[in-house]
């Protein structure tokens, strides 16, 4: 006697939600954690993540609910990631909503550049100008011109290098980046040079 195979189970549409939901949460983690790593505030990197995988624009209500967050810190972080950059203001389609709305930028590439374009006014730019004080004496000053020891021309050498490499680096960052795709671009060819996958 042959038993009829049972037809498979439908899978709810909620499960499937679910699932989005929770790779979403996922994703939302592993960018806070790793913001927390870069100096950036956890909130901070939590509302990004969470703007920039849902892919739509939310309110500040949608926000708070989903991270579990006051409002205050909401209002705080989106401040923040406006001036970065990173989030737009959005106005609401539906008529006689007043609430006020906010996107991520979607394309990774800009998503990229902005970035690193905040990190290296905060980070990089303060290094190659600091760099420049590190000297026993400052460039082209009169002061003990020919009267230096081996100590001190080996000390300047030094830092003479190092801020010319970052000003190689700054340049060439400023140079690539003066398109909208002038890092992918660039990415791009290098990948093929070293026979990287893209």
């Amino acid at each position: 006697m042959s038993i009829a195979a049972k037809p498979p189970l439908a899978v709810p549409a909620a499960t499937k939600h679910d699932e989005v939901r929770l790779a979403q949460d996922r994703f939302i983690a592993f960018w806070s954690e790793m913001g927390t790593r870069w100096g950036v505030q956890r909130s901070v990197a939590e509302v990004h993540a969470l703007l920039f995988i849902a892919g739509e624009p939310l309110c500040a209500e949608e926000m708070m609910e989903r991270l579990g967050i006051s409002r205050g810190s909401v209002s705080t972080t989106l401040k923040q990631l406006v001036e970065w950059g990173l989030v737009q203001r959005v106005k609401s389609t539906t008529k006689n909503d007043r609430r006020e709305f906010h996107s991520a930028e979607q394309d990774v590439w800009k998503l990229f550049y902005t970035i690193l374009r905040a990190r290296k006014r905060r980070e990089f730019d303060p290094l190659v100008e600091e760099l420049g004080t590190c000297r026993v004496s400052p460039k082209g000053s009169p002061a003990k011109v020919g009267r230096r020891s081996e100590r001190e021309k080996l000390h300047d050498q030094k830092i003479e290098e190092l801020h010319a490499l970052c000003v190689f680096f700054d340049g060439l960052s400023n140079a690539v980046s003066k398109s909208g795709k002038g890092i992918e671009r660039a990415s791009k060819v290098l990948a093929r040079l070293l026979g990287a996958p893209r």
